[in-house]
């Protein structure tokens, strides 16, 4: 009963779609039918005499405008591509048990199957319509790299013709994370959906709104001619106008689908699907800390995980293994994981890690000398270390330039080298009298003049551990952010800004699209361009205060390693980590931000003299 309601509901608004289409075309032919009516009585002799043949070639000519008006109208609308999802398209031939297991589900629920399936770097699946001709493969292809389904739409002699079913998108994490059983629930409302989207009625209206949608996204381009400029604002305000007219109807039809496909999903592995949809939030938080901690900084050094659904299946089990809350889940590995449904699932997810790297990063969209793919065994030495060590050898460039001295100290071997002695002496606030103390503050409020809008160097909870002293009011800026220690504090943290914001800008561009076809699944690049990219980026530029810190922990962690035997290491939920005998140095970050916020370097002298670090020693950078 809840199918037919939520179908009927559909239907009902997608005529109520096509019924305002059909009232803008009756307000486009109206001054035609007008011009016809005078017109023939004019000739028959009906309609003459006085004012008729002025207004009788007034309306003629107003017809004729209108008409060309609505053609060109009418031929943006159909000649706009819509939007695609970008995806990583799967052949038949490369997952043929995970076709069949969604053709076995579309049976189960009586509806046609999808016309293909591709996977998108993200926690989420859906049914995409790739109906419209700019979506079907080219012309000298002899393949459908994005269908991947042999036999389906036309035949050999109409190759851009595409399927009128669908197209399922499955984000990747849920192949590699859940279980067989799992995903055919969790795709089962999915699925469902292609039974309503197979009705005519919803199958016009939803193309003409995404056509609409279209045409409003290139009367948005930048336009060259102030005639074209003209021109397309006119056809801009009228599919708008439509757009607007249509939101209502189109969204309600939306729910009657979602509402129709969920009902008939019920009786399709109803409990599992409870199941089910705690492994979906759990690979949601799994997947976008593994983006934010661990692969955003090797995306900043120009490598790319190229495992990256792996290490969600790394993370989710790390974190059962801390959380108690997650103890059960990590029981699930035993059972067969649905990424063993693909024939190639490393080439796969290779893929996947390389759009997700160009769709949250905007990196190239090929691997190159300065874009290499790294393994979670190198991870460690070509990601970490790498990183630490240039972020390190940037932090004494920017000393250079503001022409900070080395230590003094004749006992300190080496005067000249990279030193992290240099670092802490800089950054320690000097003493200063008490009477002189508001004045200081006043002057770090206006030397500090950074906005941080991003997530805080390190989110562990500090523990305070003065005993007998009073804690001071913290110092804080007009944007809300803590005072840098000194003046010369924000002034490097300026600098490292300036000089990172340079280094970017002397990177090259990125490259628009692999160069010829590739035979292994990749993402489908035709649908999209390089100027909205990165379409979802990870996190806002870093603050200098988040910069300056950052580059401290760097300094710090290579003394560590060149004078204390530490090594780089990684950490699945929180990425680069600092190993110190095999265990991770986890109370650095607050000791490295109370000297960057108060200039005091005394609890990181002292962290530094538990591990026998030696500050005067130069460090090897990059």
């Amino acid at each position: 009963m809840g199918v037919e309601v939520g179908a009927q509901t559909a239907r009902s608004r997608a005529l109520a779609v096509l019924r305002i289409r059909s009232r803008a075309l009756a307000v486009a032919l109206l001054p035609a039918a007008v011009a016809v009516v005078l017109l023939v009585g004019g000739s028959t002799g009906h309609i003459t005499g006085g004012s008729w043949p002025v207004t009788r070639l007034i309306v003629t000519v107003l017809a004729a405008l209108v008409l060309l008006a609505a053609a060109g109208i009418a031929l943006v609308v159909a000649r706009a591509r819509p939007a695609v999802s970008p995806t990583v398209p799967i052949a038949e031939a490369s997952a043929p048990d995970l076709y069949r297991l969604v053709r076995d589900l579309a049976d189960r629920l009586d509806v046609p199957p999808p016309s293909a399936i591709a996977l998108t770097p993200d926690c989420d699946s859906w049914l995409e319509d790739r109906t419209h001709p700019a979506h079907g493969p080219p012309p000298p292809e002899h393949r459908d790299e994005i269908a991947g389904a042999r036999g389906v739409g036309g035949g050999a002699g109409r190759p851009r013709r595409a399927p009128a079913a669908p197209v399922l998108v499955i984000g990747s994490p849920f192949l590699w994370w859940m279980r067989v059983g799992e995903l055919r629930a969790v795709l089962a409302p999915v699925v469902a959906g292609t039974g309503p989207s197979a009705h005519p009625d919803i199958a016009a209206a939803r193309r003409f709104v995404r056509g609409l949608d279209a045409a409003v996204a290139v009367t948005s381009e930048p336009a060259r001619g102030p005639l074209v400029r003209t021109v397309l604002a006119g056809v801009g305000w009228v599919t708008r106008l439509l757009l607007r007219s249509c939101r209502g109807h189109a969204a309600e039809m939306e729910r009657g689908v979602a509402a129709a496909a969920a009902d008939r999903a019920q009786a399709v592995d109803y409990g599992l699907r409870i199941v089910a949809q705690e492994q979906v939030g759990l690979a949601y938080a799994g997947w976008d800390r593994l983006l934010t901690r661990v692969a955003l900084p090797a995306w900043r050094m120009g490598r790319w995980p190229s495992r990256l659904d792996a290490g969600v299946v790394a993370a989710l089990t790390e974190l059962s293994r801390r959380d108690r809350l997650a103890e059960g889940f990590a029981s699930r590995l035993g059972e067969r994981p649905a990424c063993d449904l693909l024939e190639e699932p490393g080439s796969v997810d290779e893929a996947a890690s390389l759009l997700a790297a160009r769709l949250f990063h905007g990196g190239p969209a090929e691997p190159g000398p300065d874009w290499a793919p790294v393994d979670w065994q190198e991870y460690p030495d070509e990601v970490v270390d790498r990183t630490w060590r240039t972020e390190a050898a940037r932090l004494h460039r920017v000393l250079d330039a503001l022409g900070v001295r080395h230590p003094t100290d004749p006992t300190q071997p080496d005067q000249g080298g990279p030193t992290l002695a240099r670092v802490l002496d800089h950054l320690t606030a000097p003493a200063t009298p008490a009477t002189d103390d508001a004045d200081l503050s006043i002057d770090r409020r206006a030397a500090y003049g950074e906005r941080d809008t991003g997530v805080s160097l390190n989110e562990t909870e500090v523990e305070v551990e003065a005993e007998g002293e009073v804690e001071a009011e913290e110092e804080v800026g007009e944007d809300g952010e803590p005072v840098l220690g000194s003046e010369r504090t924000a002034a490097l943290a300026a600098g490292l800004s300036a000089e990172l914001a340079r280094e970017e800008a002397a990177t090259p561009a990125v490259a628009s699209g692999p160069a010829g076809g590739a035979e292994q699944p990749g993402p489908d690049w035709s649908f999209w361009d390089d100027g909205m990219l990165p379409l979802f980026p990870l996190q806002p530029p870093r603050s200098g205060r988040e910069l300056l810190a950052d580059h401290v922990t760097a300094m710090v962690c290579c003394a560590a390693m060149d004078t204390a035997g530490a090594a780089p290491g990684l950490d699945w939920l929180d990425g680069p980590a600092l190993l110190v005998d095999g265990v991770r140095a986890a109370d650095l970050g607050p000791r490295v931000l109370t000297l960057v916020e108060d200039g005091d370097p005394e609890p990181l002298r002292d962290w530094l003299r538990h591990l026998g670090v030696r500050p005067e020693k130069p460090v090897r950078l990059v």
